[in-house]
C-alpha cells in the first residue's frame, strides 16, 4: 500500500480510538457503569426511566400497525436463527484448519437494552431481537471478512458500498506481481489475530 493510504488509515485508527474514549465519557455523563456484563444505573436515573416508560397499552394505541407486521419481522428469527449455527459449525470445523483465529460471538450479540427502565415488554422484546439479528449479522461478516483475508484479499475494480473493516487493507485490484508474495502475509496476520 502506498504511503499515503497508511497514513490516512493510521488517522482512521487514532479518530476511532477517540471516539471510543468520547463515548465511554459521555456514558458516565448520562449515570451508568459497566460491570462486566451488566450495565448500573445511578438511582435517580432508574427512577427518571420508571417515570418515562410508556403502558403497553398506550403504546398500542400509537403503533397499531407494528401488530400487523410483528409475525412477518419476527419470523426471519428461524433463518437466522439456522445461519447463526451453521456459520459457526463452518468457523468452528475450518478456522482451525486454516489457522484462522476463531471470532468470539460474544463480541458481536450483545444483549443490554433490555436493562433500561423506560422500555415496556414490547420495546424490550424488540431490543433483544434486533440486538441478536444485527449482532449475527456482524458476527456472520467478520467470519466472511477472515474467509476473504485468507482466500482473496483483493480489492474489486469497482468502489463496492458496505465493505468490512478488512477490505480497505487488501491488496489492489490487478496487482499481479506482489499477489503471491503477500498472500501468505494475509494469511499469517489471521494466525496473529489481526
Amino acid at each position: 500500500m502506498n504511503g499515503r493510504i497508511d497514513q490516512l488509515l493510521q488517522q482512521i485508527r487514532q479518530l476511532e480510538e477517540e471516539l471510543k474514549a468520547e463515548l465511554n465519557q459521555r456514558s458516565q455523563v448520562i449515570g451508568f457503569t459497566i460491570r462486566g456484563r451488566r450495565v448500573e444505573f445511578e438511582r435517580s436515573i432508574k427512577q427518571a426511566h420508571k417515570r418515562l416508560k410508556l403502558s403497553v397499552w398506550r403504546w398500542l394505541g400509537i403503533r397499531p400497525v407494528n401488530l400487523v407486521t410483528m409475525p412477518i419481522i419476527y419470523a426471519m428469527i428461524i433463518p437466522l436463527i439456522a445461519i447463526d449455527f451453521l456459520v459457526s459449525c463452518y468457523q468452528y470445523s475450518c478456522f482451525p484448519i486454516y489457522r484462522i483465529r476463531l471470532v468470539k460471538r460474544r463480541d458481536y450479540i450483545v444483549f443490554d437494552r433490555h436493562q433500561l427502565g423506560y422500555l415496556n415488554i414490547f420495546e424490550r422484546w424488540h431490543c433483544l431481537y434486533c440486538s441478536y439479528a444485527n449482532g449475527v449479522v456482524a458476527y456472520i461478516r467478520e467470519i466472511l471478512a477472515r474467509t476473504e483475508q485468507y482466500f482473496c484479499p483483493i480489492k474489486h475494480a469497482r468502489k463496492v458500498l458496505g465493505t468490512h473493516e478488512r477490505y480497505q487493507y487488501f491488496m489492489e485490484y490487478a496487482d499481479a506481481e506482489h499477489y503471491h508474495r503477500q498472500l501468505q502475509q494475509y494469511r499469517d496476520k489471521l494466525a496473529r489475530g489481526e
